[in-house]
């Protein structure tokens, strides 16, 4: 087995790649002959250099649409089985990550990791609002939350509406564990400014929220792959985001959603992530 300190630049690309196709820690350790700790503290360290990368490069955007959505995880242990003393507490239970959507570069143009409430709401809109060179057109879901955050975080700058979708009551026998109601519509609302109603969605960032499932283990539902520990569970979700930023070419884009925001020239490769560790450390 090869520990953190032998790992060569070639064998941490070989352990990066396996993870972001949404292998889980212990598989990514059997394939590439690695001790399982080496492969957590090999994502730790490219978590935080992918993080901190992307903190500072996606700044002054100048995207027209952005689109807002909260992913549902938990986190050591499901939010019922959460003990006494530990409810409450950032990292124990329920863990929401809201994302950030331009959409026509795909581009993520950042995330929050936190609870589903006011408090996490305002600093994720803070965040947003912060990225972004000019006015743009803004769709969220229905969450309440989002109103005064969005409020406080770009005053009367900014075209607002939100997409509320509309659930029937009645569910199949079996479904109710397991599967949501079914959407019945959606209601575009206005909110501020003048969005235009054709624009008003949320169909791209919801597919994002797909692809996060689909490529990190952790996400994956019914099964004991969830993350044990918040910091493990951030820098996952770091490194994700700048594979699919930087790394993975759109389909429909035919480029990377980087390129096509003008970040950067070309195709990142993960050779070229696991170099961010030289810069981060340095």
């Amino acid at each position: 087995m090869l520990t953190m300190n032998k790992l060569s630049k070639e064998r941490q690309t070989q352990i990066i790649s396996a993870l972001v196709e949404g292998n889980s820690l212990r598989a990514t350790a059997r394939m590439c002959h690695a001790d399982v700790h080496t492969v957590q503290w090999l994502l730790e360290d490219v978590g935080r250099a992918c993080a901190e990368y992307q903190d500072k490069t996606l700044r002054n955007l100048t995207s027209k649409r952005i689109q807002c959505d909260e992913t549902w995880s938990f986190c050591y242990a499901k939010e019922k089985n959460v003990p006494q003393e530990l409810k409450g507490k950032f990292g124990f239970g329920d863990v929401w990550t809201w994302v950030a959507m331009d959409a026509d570069t795909k581009l993520i143009v950042c995330w929050n990791v936190g609870g589903r409430n006011a408090y996490h709401a305002q600093q994720f809109m803070h965040d947003v609002a912060s990225r972004l060179s000019n006015r743009v057109q803004l769709t969220t879901d229905g969450h309440r939350a989002y109103l005064d955050a969005v409020d406080l975080a770009f005053g009367n700058d900014i075209d607002y509406a939100m997409l509320v979708k509309l659930y029937s009551s009645d569910r199949g026998k079996g479904e109710v564990r397991y599967s949501p109601a079914e959407c019945t519509g959606c209601r575009s609302v206005r909110v501020k400014g003048n969005p235009q109603y054709q624009h008003v969605s949320t169909s791209f960032v919801e597919r994002q929220n797909l692809t996060m499932r689909m490529q990190m283990r952790r996400f994956t539902r019914l099964t004991n792959g969830f993350s044990k520990k918040i910091d493990n569970h951030m820098a996952a979700i770091a490194l994700h985001y700048m594979h699919y930023n930087f790394c993975r070419v759109h389909q429909t884009l035919r480029v990377t959603p980087a390129m096509e925001a003008g970040l950067t020239d070309h195709v990142w490769s993960v050779e070229d992530v696991v170099g961010l560790l030289t810069h981060h450390t340095s």
